[in-house]
């Protein structure tokens, strides 16, 4: 008699929305994409009850080739982007930039900064975008200037900030720089305008220079009682408008052939500042040193991956990733605490690996 052995058993069949979220012809081995966009959906056992993808879009080239939404969540679903904002806070400045009404190398044009011998005379455009103007700006300053005593004011409370470490001297990840940007562009669009001006000068010229070429339109900004767009840490819109913000990002600044900011502007936000290889300017580069701790540590993964993947990132999970060299973009939506980050960032990196 021969002792039987049984075969051994093979990956679990994929689900009905698992597989109907692929296309038929995605490009690379459609049951494998399918189920590396299901592993985001997938909890394990013991993962923190606020885990939760609730969106997640793939394109190659202009088509999306999987899109795929948890319950209750659809096309038209707004979702929170979070941080995503710095990215468009930074476009918004080039476009500001190309047009010449403000300059990058040249200090930062906030009124509280320019008494002589205020140090944070020194503050750049260049800082601020590169998170390294040196204000103290910790964790606990950013809420309170977000959901505070600072929050009908927040750049206000951004920019009285004393400096914490001389500009451009370190990179820092903060909300504030972005709110500083914001208030920047407000106070160049309305030049002494009320609030409702600031508001509506801001809101227009990201209509019409960004959102309505780029087809973005269900982006929902934050702005506060003074005005101010809240250009570190809001900003709403769907899974597609997302998707079609890391298309223009991969495209490097142009839409069907029209240039829309600089491609050397938005080269510039991909490369890396001289203070942190792994943050260029309002993105997230994926390069530094796995296993970092604080603002060191890596977001991305620089150990697998193309070198030339960028992303804009909230700080909850929310992603746009986008790679020129693989004509990808990666969308993912929802949220992530701190101990699911690091599952989140492997199973989109096996996600990435899919595509050469």
């Amino acid at each position: 008699m021969f002792a039987c052995s049984s075969p051994p058993a093979g990956p679990a069949p994929l689900s009905e929305a698992a597989l109907g979220a692929v296309i038929e012809d995605p490009g690379v081995d459609r049951e494998r994409l399918a189920r590396a966009v299901d592993a985001l959906f997938t909890k394990d056992p013991g993962t923190d009850s606020s885990d939760e993808t609730r969106a997640v879009i793939v394109m190659r080239g202009s088509r999306i080739v999987a899109e795929r939404y948890a319950p209750g969540y659809h096309e038209n679903t707004r979702f929170a982007g979070g941080a995503i904002v710095r990215s468009v806070t930074a476009v918004m400045i080039g476009m500001l930039v190309s047009d010449g009404r403000l300059r990058l190398n040249e200090t930062a044009p906030v009124p509280a900064w320019q008494r002589p011998g205020d140090p944070r005379g020194e503050i750049t455009l260049r800082h601020l975008l590169q998170m390294r103007a040196g204000l103290r700006q910790s964790a606990s300053d950013d809420a309170a200037m977000l959901f505070g005593p600072g929050r009908d004011d927040m750049a206000r409370a951004a920019e009285d900030q004393p400096l914490g470490s001389e500009p451009g001297a370190r990179f820092h990840d903060n909300a504030a720089d972005g709110v500083i940007l914001a208030d920047l562009a407000a106070r160049v669009l309305a030049p002494g305008g009320d609030a409702e001006a600031r508001r509506r000068a801001v809101a227009e010229y990201l209509r019409t220079r960004l959102f309505e070429p780029v087809q973005m339109r269900g982006v929902v900004l934050a702005f506060d009682a003074h005005g101010t767009m809240d250009g570190g840490a809001m900003i709403d819109g769907t899974a597609r408008d997302f998707a079609r913000f890391g298309a223009f990002l991969r495209n490097r600044g142009a839409v069907q052939g029209a240039q829309l900011v600089p491609r050397q502007w938005i080269e510039f936000m991909a490369s890396p500042t001289p203070r942190s290889p792994q943050y260029g300017a309002g993105l997230w580069l994926n390069r530094g040193e796995s296993g970092g701790r604080g603002d060191e540590a890596a977001r991305l993964f620089p150990d697998r991956g193309p070198r030339d993947l960028i992303a804009a990132l909230g700080n909850d999970g929310e992603a746009v990733l986008a790679s020129p060299s693989r004509r990808l973009v990666i969308v993912r939506l929802g949220r992530a605490s701190a101990a699911g980050q690091s599952r989140l960032t492997d199973e989109l990196a096996d996600l990435a690996a899919l595509f050469r």
